[in-house]
């Protein structure tokens, strides 16, 4: 069956963009956390749009002008190639269709099962399940019209005015580095997955797979494979030298555009989730002490301290009493 799928199927560089990737269901596991992954890049590109269309108030032949270049340098990939196609696309009319296309998305429930499984398996798949999240909040349209003349957004005027040119820079890196934490968060899931359930995935071979003849194709996943393929205990992507490299380059710009769409009240929830990821998995301390602390207080539910980490303890809060007692 290997002969008759790989002659048929995409091919890269001469490596067929298909293979055996496991047993009970895995192929399919990995089918549903490429749709993740592809909620995420979707919803970045459509944020990368939102800020050119409205904080920059540029016109669609402009933005289409822009995802062209990108598509010629590292954000070289499928969804980057067809928006570009899309922004320009003129009706029949001469106007621009994207202008006429009701903005309230659908799904077919692939990346709500990729969020549901990252929950299920503990693993922090924060930017998919915000793209997902995103979706259901653009399908409240109805209310979203009546809402908007109720509710107000920033009063202020922004701190500087923008600078078209560089700030298009500035939303190309955050771009790039969401697009990075998309793809290392479905790698983080399919290899906790994997652990889980004994499949013995290879994500190098997955990263190949995806290279030419689907929907998240990116230039980049010829990266993933390398790294993959000269680590194949990798953690995490961010810990591969390119990819460190590629965040550490975008950050400064990253934090302008989240920055400036909370200025100008312009959502950017995958841009804000993916940074908020960034942050948190970098951090050496996160205040999970006082959640813990809390409920131990209304839940008695224990906690550990940092001398003693595997040991369960729970504290009377109210008796004013500073021993701890070991969980039975």
């Amino acid at each position: 069956m290997k002969n008759i799928f790989q002659s048929v199927s995409a091919k890269v560089d001469g490596d067929a963009c298909c293979d055996w990737v496991g047993p009970e269901g895995a192929g399919h596991f990995v089918k549903m956390v490429h749709n993740g992954i592809e909620y995420g890049d979707m919803q970045v590109v459509c944020e990368a749009y939102h800020l050119m269309k409205q904080a920059l108030n540029m016109n669609n032949d402009q933005i289409a002008e822009v995802f062209d270049e990108w598509n010629k340098g590292e954000l070289e990939s499928f969804l980057v190639e067809i928006t570009r196609d899309i922004v320009r696309f003129r009706d029949t009319d001469g106007e621009f269709l994207l202008d006429k296309i009701l903005d309230s998305a659908g799904q077919k429930g692939t990346g709500k099962w990729t969020a549901v499984c990252a929950l299920e398996y503990g693993a922090p798949l924060t930017l998919i399940a915000v793209a997902v999240f995103s979706r259901c909040l653009s399908a409240l349209k109805n209310e979203r019209v009546m809402v908007s003349e109720k509710l107000s957004g920033p009063t202020m005027n922004p701190m500087r005015k923008l600078d078209v040119k560089t700030f298009v820079q500035h939303i190309r890196k955050a771009l790039y580095a969401s697009k990075i934490i998309s793809y290392a968060q479905g790698f983080m899931l399919m290899r906790e997955v994997g652990h889980a359930l004994g499949w013995k995935l290879n994500l190098g071979g997955i990263a190949l797979m995806w290279r030419g003849g689907c929907i998240i194709r990116s230039k980049f996943l010829g990266e993933i494979r390398k790294a993959f393929t000269s680590n194949p205990d990798l953690s995490n992507l961010l810990l591969d030298e390119f990819f460190m490299s590629a965040i550490h380059d975008c950050q400064e710009s990253w934090r302008i555009v989240v920055a400036e769409g909370a200025l100008l009240g312009i959502p950017t929830p995958a841009f804000s989730a993916a940074l908020a990821f960034y942050d948190g998995y970098r951090s050496s301390w996160l205040p999970a002490n006082l959640l813990q602390a809390m409920r131990d207080y209304f839940g008695a539910h224990t906690y550990s301290t940092i001398s003693e980490p595997g040991v369960s303890v729970h504290t009377d809060w109210l008796g004013g009493r500073k021993s701890i007692s070991p969980k039975k």
